[in-house]
C-alpha cells in the first residue's frame, strides 16, 4: 500500500507542475492556500497549503491515505463546466510561477441588496443548504483569467461539487478615450442544484469611492432604476448562456478604476474584479510654431504644450537634432504644474530658453519637445536657423565667392555704361596742352 500511495502522489505532484502542453487536454491539479477560518477557536492564521484534484466527469478520486509531505490536504473536485481546467491554471514546466489560489470557508445567507432579495422569498433555508461550504479565489498564469468558485461537500466529506462559478477573461484592460469596452463575465451555476433564479450587480470601485454601474434581477427581469448612462448588459445572452458582460459604449477618464461583477444565486456569491485604466498620450503643441532666423548670441524661448492626456503622468523633454543626423538632449527646461479639463484630462507645458551664445547649436537644426507617457511617446518639431556663425562652411563661402563676382560684374558694367573710354580722355587731355602753348 505504501508503495502504491507513493507511486499515486507522485503522478498528482507531476500532474500539478507538468508544462503548459501536457495540461491542455486535462484538468490540473492546483495548488492552493487555505486560508483558515479567524472566527473558529484556536484557529491559526498560517495558511496551509492544499492541492485540488479537479474532474469533470462526474466522479471524485478515491483520496483514503494521508497526502505528501508539505500538503495539508487533498479535495476531489467535480467540475463539470470544467471552469478550473483552462490552460493559463497550468504552470510551466520547471517554473516557480504558477497560478494564484486561495480557499477558504463560506457561509451561505440571505443577500441584503434589495436587487437580489427575491431570490430568497419565502425566507427559509433549504435543507441543500445544511453541508460544509467553501469559497475559491484563482487567478490564472500572465492574469490571463480571474475565477470565483462557490464549492459545496456533503459534511464530514473533501469531495467538493463546484455549484456557482465567475470568470472572467479581462483581469486588466487598458483603453483610450472614446473607444468601446467590454468586460467580460460569464458565470455558470449547477442545474441540479435546487437554488434557483439569479441576479447580477456591477460596482466601480475608485480611489475609496464605489458606486453601482448597474444591477439586474433575472428572476424578476427587472433592471435597476438608474444605471449607468452608455453602460449596458446583453440580456439575451444572460438568460441564454450566463454572459454577463459589461459593455461601456464610449470610454472617459471617469470609468478608471476597479470593476466587480458579482453574480447572485438564492443565498450564495460569487464576484471577480477587473482593472480599467483609461491611457491616453498627449496632444504636442509648439509655440512658436516656425521659429524666426536669428543671429548668433541672440536668445529664443520656445514653448510646447501637452494636452488632453491621462493619467497625469507624464514627462516632458526637449531634444536638439543637428543637420548632421546627432541627437542630444537640451536643458535645463522649466515644467509647469498639472491643470484639469473639464472632461478629466489634463495639461502641462515646458520652456526652453535656446541662448545661442552659450548653447553649442552651430548653425541650427530641428528642436523637439517629446511628451513620454503610459498611452504612448508624442513628439512635436520646429526647426531652428541661425546666421552669422564663426566659421563659415563651405557652402557660404560658396555663396560669398558668389555675390563677389556678382557685385564685380556689377561694376564693370556701370564703368562700361556710364564712363567715357580711355581713349578720349586722354586726346581731350591733349588738345588742351596744345591751347596751353599757343596762348603762352
Amino acid at each position: 500500500m505504501t508503495c502504491l500511495w507513493s507511486l499515486w502522489s507522485l503522478s498528482l505532484l507531476t500532474f500539478a507542475c507538468f508544462g503548459r502542453e501536457a495540461c491542455s487536454s486535462h484538468c490540473p491539479v492546483l495548488e492552493c492556500w487555505l486560508v483558515p477560518d479567524k472566527a473558529r477557536a484556536g484557529a491559526s492564521n498560517n495558511q496551509e497549503k492544499v492541492l485540488l484534484d479537479v474532474r469533470t466527469d462526474g466522479h471524485h478520486a478515491a483520496n483514503q491515505d494521508a497526502p505528501p509531505d508539505g500538503i495539508k490536504k487533498i479535495y476531489s473536485v467535480g467540475d463539470p463546466a470544467a471552469t478550473l481546467c483552462h490552460r493559463s491554471l497550468c504552470p510551466l514546466s520547471g517554473s516557480a510561477h504558477k497560478p494564484v489560489c486561495e480557499l477558504s470557508s463560506f457561509l451561505p445567507h440571505p443577500s441584503t441588496v434589495k436587487w437580489a432579495a427575491s431570490l430568497t422569498e419565502p425566507a427559509f433555508s433549504p435543507l441543500y443548504l445544511q453541508a460544509d461550504w467553501m469559497a475559491a479565489s484563482i487567478q490564472g498564469l500572465d492574469a490571463q483569467r480571474g475565477i470565483s468558485n462557490v464549492l459545496r461537500a456533503t459534511t464530514g466529506t473533501s469531495d467538493l461539487d463546484v455549484v456557482l462559478s465567475v470568470t472572467t477573461t479581462t483581469v486588466a484592460v487598458k483603453a483610450g478615450l472614446g473607444e468601446q469596452v467590454l468586460l467580460d463575465c460569464q458565470f455558470w451555476a449547477d442545474r441540479a442544484s435546487p437554488l434557483s433564479g439569479f441576479a447580477i450587480e456591477w460596482r466601480r470601485q475608485f480611489r475609496g469611492s464605489g458606486e453601482m454601474i448597474l444591477a439586474y434581477d433575472g428572476k424578476a427581469d427587472r433592471l435597476s432604476d438608474t444605471p449607468e448612462d452608455g453602460a449596458m448588459v446583453d440580456f439575451a445572452g444572460l438568460h441564454r448562456n450566463g454572459n454577463a458582460s459589461l459593455i461601456i459604449r464610449e470610454t472617459k477618464v471617469r470609468h478608471t478604476g476597479t470593476y466587480i461583477c458579482m453574480v447572485y444565486l438564492p443565498n450564495l456569491l460569487a464576484q471577480v474584479t477587473m482593472e480599467l485604466e483609461i491611457l491616453e498620450p498627449p496632444s504636442l503643441s509648439m509655440h512658436p510654431a516656425s521659429l524666426p532666423l536669428i543671429v548668433t548670441g541672440q536668445s529664443l524661448t520656445v514653448h510646447c504644450v501637452a494636452s488632453g492626456f491621462a493619467p497625469h503622468s507624464l514627462e516632458l523633454s526637449w531634444e536638439f537634432k543637428s543637420p548632421d543626423g546627432k541627437t542630444r538632449s537640451l536643458g535645463p527646461v522649466r515644467i509647469s504644474g498639472h491643470r484639469q479639463a473639464w472632461d478629466g484630462t489634463y495639461s502641462q507645458d515646458t520652456r526652453l530658453e535656446l541662448d545661442t551664445s552659450t548653447m553649442d547649436l552651430g548653425r541650427g537644426g530641428e528642436v523637439t519637445c517629446v511628451g513620454e507617457h503610459p498611452g504612448g511617446t508624442r513628439r512635436a518639431s520646429v526647426t531652428l536657423r541661425i546666421i552669422g556663425f564663426s566659421t563659415p562652411s563651405i557652402e557660404d563661402s560658396m555663396a560669398m565667392v558668389g555675390v563677389a563676382l556678382v557685385l564685380y560684374g556689377l561694376i564693370k558694367f556701370v564703368s562700361w555704361t556710364f564712363i567715357p573710354s580711355g581713349g578720349a580722355l586722354i586726346d581731350g587731355s591733349n588738345g588742351a596742352d596744345e591751347a596751353d602753348k599757343k596762348k603762352k
